[in-house]
Formats: structure tokens, C-alpha cells, sequence
């Protein structure tokens, strides 16, 4: 047990790591390969600007876990969470079939509605991917499990991200990305079949088709929780404070740093590598049960590595070549450190959002944290997009963003000595 590795050679944990990191390669290889080829050929697939095209490719990705979450939690609650699995793995299968041909045809219309079916793909396997975590794992190895699931996912997102921009700049990438990600999901159901049953432990739940009624009663179960319900709010500030900083970094670079789409992808890779070694380290630093005190630690550093990585962004001169400026290198230890830090802030949350549910309706809580995670990041989003219409820089809005992280450090101190209390 003194390392979480030995989780990938067990039946109960690797299938379902295998499962999960080849869905979120293929959701990432297939949003960047098209979001690439239309940032670049706009005029030959659509009349709208290329400046609209990756938000509306975010917004349409992300509607469903809004519209359908409700739906997954309580499918995940009422079925064998298996068996689900290799459901949601066919249904991957069929819409990297129909990404093929929507971009061997060029129809922009048939991608976008792939968009949505990933999306909706990702709605559906979230719940079961976090409540069968303690379903098949011991109480001790709940940090280890998502440990290894966060620094799975975040390494397929970069290694997606990176296949999709390499496969974009081929003649006909998207039909080549389309022809490997039809592979990659085939793997990924090879690797569902194996997941052991885990069984619905209330199949007499009543199922309701309203998904305005879903969604609402979802975050109300979670709402009944105090704890759980806080433990969602500060993983979602997680995801808030990642998703502004991945949206902004083209620009960033562009803008501040003067750099290309290489110095993107440094920046892109340094912070996804950082959340993989904080996501371990915390694995390392728990000694197998969940500390409070790390998320803490990882708040406060994100806080105050985000500050430093804002003020060297502001005051930045850009002279010579990037990789030759000591203030470039400056801020790539800041984000690699904003990344580990974050690893020590979410994987500890996760845990304890996994433990303190109630296993009956753990699906439906796992539910209602993807609901208010899409939440956060659209109001991000929708926040920094008003900021920077009203003058505001890039480095100003990410130190608005490291300070308040600090804020939520304090939030989570306050209400850690009021439980000791």
C-alpha cells in the first residue's frame, strides 16, 4: 500500500482508469483537432468569425451537463454502474463514426451536434466514474483512486489537446482524427467490459423523464449536506479558477508574453503536468485518509503562487527571444506551481465528497457537483468576458482570481475550526 500504483494492476481500479482516460483523450483530441481547423479555415466551413468559434464550441460542449445531469445521477443510482459504463462507451463509439464524416463532408452543422453528444457523454460517465470509485475501493484507498483518476485525466487532456493540434495541421486531420479516435473508443469499450459489477443499491428509486425536476432535486439532495454541499462549492471554485486560466492562455501569450502557439503549449503542459505531481504528491502527504489541512495548503498556494504568477505577468518585458527571458521561466514556476498545488486542493475534496454521500444516492450528489462545476466556469467565463470588454488586462484579472482564491483558503479555515468547535 505504499504507493497508488498498485491500484492499476487490480481489476476493481484499472478498467475503470483505462475507461476514463481514453474518453477524456478522445473528448479533447476531437474538441482541439475541430476548434484548430476552424480557428485556421474558418471561410470554408462557416460564415461565422473565427473569434466565436471556441467559445460557442465550449458552450455547446458544456450545455448538457446543465440539461442532463440530473438524468445521469439518477441512472447511476438505479442501475449497475458497469453496465452503464459500456453503454456510455457505444454511444462514444457512434459519434466518433459521425465526427468522421462531418469532417470528411465538411458539414459544420454535424460536428457541432457532436460537440453536444460529447458533451453529453461526459455528463453521463461522471457520476458513474466517482461513485464507483467507493463502491469498489476500500476507505483507505479513496485519496490513492482519485489520485490516480485526476492525474489521469489531466494527462489525457494534455495528451488529447497535443494529439489534436499535431493531427489539425496534416491534410485532412479531422478525417484522421476521426478514423484514431474511432479506435481509441473501441480500446476504451474493451476496457469497460472488464470493470466489475457495481451493482444499483436502490434499484426501487423513482425515475422522473422531467430534467428540469431532475436538476432541482439533484441539487437539493446535495443542498441537505452541509458538508458535502461546501466540499462541491470548493471543488468548484477548483474548476473555475482552471478553466479561466486554460482559456486565457492563447491570448495571455499573445497579448503579454509576445509568444506562439509553442509557448501555448508549454504553458498548457507545465500547468497539466503540475496538477498530475500535486495530484501524487497529495497521495504521498495523506498516508491514505483525508486531511483537511491539505486543502488548505493547496488553497493558500494557489492563492499566493497565482499572485506572484499575476504581478511577474504584469510587470513582463518582452525582449529577445521568450525562452532566453528570466521573467518567462518566472512564471512557468509560478503555473507549475498553481497546477501542484491544485492537485493538493482537489483530490482530498473529492474523497471526502465520495465519502460523506450517502451511498444510495452518490450518483445524484457526483450529479449535482457537475452542475454547479459548469456553473462556476460559465460564470467565470461570462464574468472575464465583461472585465476585459471594460478594460481590464489578462494579468489583472488573474490576480482578481488568485486573490479571491485566498478568500476561499479563508472560507475553509473559518469553517474547519467551526467543526472542531
Amino acid at each position: 500500500m505504499s504507493s497508488p500504483i498498485y491500484l492499476l494492476k487490480t481489476r476493481r481500479f484499472a478498467p475503470l482508469f483505462g475507461t476514463q482516460f481514453l474518453g477524456a483523450f478522445n473528448d479533447n483530441l476531437f474538441k482541439n483537432t475541430l476548434t484548430v481547423i476552424l480557428t485556421f479555415q474558418a471561410a470554408e466551413w462557416t460564415s461565422l468569425s473565427s473569434a466565436l468559434l471556441a467559445p460557442l464550441i465550449g458552450a455547446i460542449f458544456i450545455l448538457p451537463f446543465f440539461l442532463f445531469s440530473g438524468l445521469a445521477g439518477e441512472l447511476s443510482d438505479k442501475y449497475d454502474k458497469a453496465r452503464l459504463s459500456r453503454i456510455v462507451k457505444v454511444w462514444e463509439i457512434f459519434l466518433m463514426v459521425i465526427a468522421t464524416v462531418g469532417f470528411a463532408t465538411h458539414s459544420f452543422t454535424t460536428l457541432l451536434i457532436v460537440v453536444f453528444g460529447m458533451g453529453m457523454h461526459s455528463t453521463l460517465f461522471g457520476p458513474i466514474k466517482y461513485s464507483i470509485i467507493p463502491q469498489h475501493m476500500g476507505e483507505n484507498e479513496l485519496i490513492s483512486a482519485n489520485a490516480l483518476v485526476e492525474s489521469g485525466t489531466f494527462g489525457a487532456i494534455l495528451l488529447g489537446t497535443l494529439m489534436g493540434g499535431i493531427v489539425s495541421g496534416i491534410p485532412n486531420g479531422g478525417v484522421i482524427a476521426g478514423i484514431a479516435a474511432i479506435g481509441v473508443a473501441l480500446i476504451g469499450y474493451a476496457f469497460s467490459r472488464y470493470i466489475p459489477s457495481a451493482p444499483s443499491l436502490s434499484p426501487q428509486m423513482p425515475f422522473s423523464l422531467n430534467l428540469f425536476t431532475q436538476t432541482f432535486n439533484t441539487l437539493r439532495l446535495a443542498y441537505q449536506n452541509k458538508i458535502v454541499f461546501l466540499t462541491i462549492l470548493a471543488i468548484s471554485w477548483f474548476w473555475l479558477y482552471g478553466a479561466l486560466l486554460l482559456s486565457q492562455f492563447p491570448s495571455f501569450v499573445q497579448t503579454v508574453l509576445m509568444g506562439d502557439e509553442t509557448t501555448v503549449t508549454i504553458l498548457l503542459s507545465l500547468f497539466t503536468v503540475g496538477i498530475g505531481a500535486g495530484s501524487i504528491l497529495c497521495e504521498r502527504l495523506s498516508h491514505h485518509s483525508i486531511r483537511p489541512s491539505l486543502v488548505v495548503i493547496g488553497a493558500i498556494g494557489m492563492g499566493l503562487s497565482g499572485i506572484d504568477f499575476a504581478l511577474t505577468a504584469q510587470h513582463f518585458t518582452a525582449v529577445g527571444e521568450i525562452n532566453a527571458n528570466p521573467q518567462f521561466f518566472h512564471i512557468l514556476f509560478d503555473l507549475m506551481l498553481i497546477g501542484v498545488f491544485g492537485g493538493l486542493y482537489s483530490v482530498p475534496l473529492y474523497a471526502l465528497m465520495q465519502r460523506r454521500s450517502e451511498a444510495h444516492s452518490r450518483s445524484r450528489i457526483i450529479a449535482a457537483n457537475n452542475i454547479l462545476n459548469a456553473l462556476f466556469m460559465v460564470s467565470g467565463a461570462v464574468v472575464t468576458m465583461i472585465l476585459l470588454e471594460g478594460g481590464w488586462d489578462i494579468p489583472d484579472i488573474l490576480l482578481m482570481i488568485a486573490i479571491a482564491t485566498l478568500f476561499v483558503a479563508g472560507v475553509i479555515i473559518v469553517k474547519l475550526k467551526q467543526k472542531k468547535g
